[in-house]
């Protein structure tokens, strides 16, 4: 979503680097760049100028640090500006003392008013909670089958006594939507649900009409928590619209849709700082399982192409149970880490979500948006299919497979030989890439992550090949006459071999990475 701004701003930084002390003319010019930044963003006028304001009022007076350098400092003052104009600190929601809480949604119709009820039930489903979706949307066609089906989904109880609009036309009266949201918390109550989520009805434009009956349905449930659902495509509108909806219903947080999609990013940056109402949930895809807490710093981080490290954590916590990764750890580290460990970790992986996903959550990869955005998620089907049409005896020593069996795992899988030979002789590189770096406590960068080593589309040299230790110069070999520089080039061969070889080099994704620029935090390489 943020990529326009992301680019621009790193654009900005660019002209910041070498300099050794910052210039009234470095802070105009960046000021101005930053300031194009979010205008192409679609950030709201008022929201720029305070927001670049502030920038060059603190980049001015900013004591020069002996740790960070100019261009360090402009990122941290626009990284520490982007944290307070999106909120802050997380909100979290607030419950009742006495349940039912009661959370009421509301937006223009298209927003995924509907889409995002159901995300949102699953959310606090999986965070322990018994939620009711309330079916309260009887204008839109055929809006509380939807809310059945995406509930039906999500696994939650919907209540729907009112069938709706389910003739196509817009116009008429098609049930008393007050009602079935004061009757729906009656049910709650009964049944012991401790969440109620009401689906209110939406209309293409602000009208006085849409505005009246979400105050009515407000004021019958007296909701703990009112959700603005904004789409976060809209661009300038979001102003606008967030304005009308703060006057005419009050709301108390918003949520943020389609953040998947090509949006610019201006609705996030504007919303928050013109209502004053926090951002509290953002939808990122169209699973279920597509939707997170909004976290103020972590967003920055992703729009400064400072990754999301905490996220990506959080999601690993949920699927890897600690003591088997720990096992799997011991095996790698033993030499006895087989293909079914390899299968088991890729499922694993594949309930975080999308492989290009989790890489964008990594540090500096913004610069490999193209490749990240053509990377072709089937590959990975691939990898499994092949792993999948072996024996128990061949995934556990895939030594064992020769040529004639190579042949019938390609045609199990629907696969080439060369595709199945290229997964065995990564396999075998990177288990003794594991094993080295594990004999020397380091860790490898994503190439080298358990669970990748089959990855596809790999370009050059092999995962593994840039691993292996250099040989020794011995006598005879080209080099250098100069003995301080044949000196030199032999303590960098002995650094290359301690830090086990690694090197820029072709990934598994096949583009270039820096081992550097992947290294991974303790917590998540414990996980993985």
């Amino acid at each position: 979503m943020f990529d326009s701004l992301q680019d621009r701003l790193q654009s900005a930084f660019k002209n910041l680097r070498g300099k050794g002390r910052l210039s009234e003319a470095d802070i105009d010019a960046t000021a101005r760049e930053i300031r194009l930044a979010l205008l192409d963003a679609d950030v709201a006028v008022p929201v720029v100028r305070a927001f670049v304001g502030r920038i060059k009022d603190r980049a001015a007076g900013v004591e020069v640090s002996g740790a960070l350098n100019p261009a360090q400092q402009v990122i941290k003052i626009v990284n520490e500006e982007l944290i307070g104009i999106l909120g802050g600190e997380t909100r979290r929601v607030r419950f009742a003392k006495n349940p039912p809480t009661v959370i009421m949604l509301a937006g223009l119709q298209g927003a995924g008013k509907t889409t995002l009820a159901g995300k949102l039930a699953h959310w606090l489903k999986e965070e322990g909670n018994s939620p009711m979706l309330v079916a309260a949307d009887l204008q839109r066609p055929n809006a509380v089958t939807q809310l059945q089906v995406v509930g039906d989904r999500a696994g939650v109880t919907v209540f729907a006594p009112e069938p709706g609009n389910t003739s196509g036309v817009e116009e008429g009266t098609f049930g008393d939507p007050v009602a079935v949201a004061r009757n729906a918390v009656a049910e709650a109550r009964r049944t012991l649900h401790d969440v109620v989520i009401v689906d209110t009805a939406g209309r293409l434009g602000i009208d006085e009409v849409l505005m009246q009956q979400a105050s009515d349905i407000r004021d019958a449930v007296d909701p703990d928590e009112v959700l603005f659902v904004i789409d976060a495509m809209i661009g300038q509108d979001a102003v606008q619209v967030a304005e009308a909806f703060a006057e005419g219903v009050d709301f108390t947080g918003v949520v943020l849709t389609k953040l998947d999609g090509d949006a610019r990013g201006g609705a996030a940056l504007s919303v928050r700082e013109v209502t004053g109402r926090p951002i509290m949930f953002a939808s990122t895809g169209e699973q279920l399982k597509d939707f997170e807490v909004f976290h103020p710093d972590r967003m920055a981080s992703r729009i400064l192409d400072m990754g999301d490290m905490l996220t990506l954590i959080e999601q690993a916590e949920k699927v890897y149970d600690t003591e088997q990764a720990e096992a799997d750890a011991a095996r790698l580290m033993g030499g006895q880490f087989t293909l079914a460990d390899f299968l088991q970790q890729m499922e694993a992986m594949a309930k975080m979500g999308s492989m290009s996903k989790l890489m964008g959550m990594l540090p500096g990869m913004g610069q490999y948006k193209e490749q990240l955005a053509n990377f072709d998620e089937r590959e990975v089907d691939k990898i499994k299919a092949m792993i999948l049409s072996m024996t128990p005896t061949e995934r556990d020593n895939p030594k064992v497979i020769d040529g004639s069996r190579r042949k019938r795992i390609s045609a199990g899988s629907g696969t080439t030989v060369q595709g199945v030979n290229q997964l065995i002789t990564r396999f075998f590189d990177a288990s003794k890439m594991m094993q080295q770096m594990a004999k020397s406590g380091g860790m490898p960068g994503a190439g080298g992550m358990p669970g990748m080593p089959g990855m596809p589309g790999g370009a050059g040299k092999r995962a593994g090949a840039r691993q292996k230790p250099q040989p020794k110069k011995k006598k005879g070999r080209k080099g250098s006459g100069n003995p301080a520089k044949r000196a030199q080039q032999e303590r960098e061969a002995a650094e290359a071999r301690a830090s086990g070889g690694q090197a820029a080099g072709a990934g598994a994704f096949g583009f270039e990475e820096k081992a550097d620029d992947f290294e991974l935090p303790k917590e998540l390489r414990d996980l993985l």
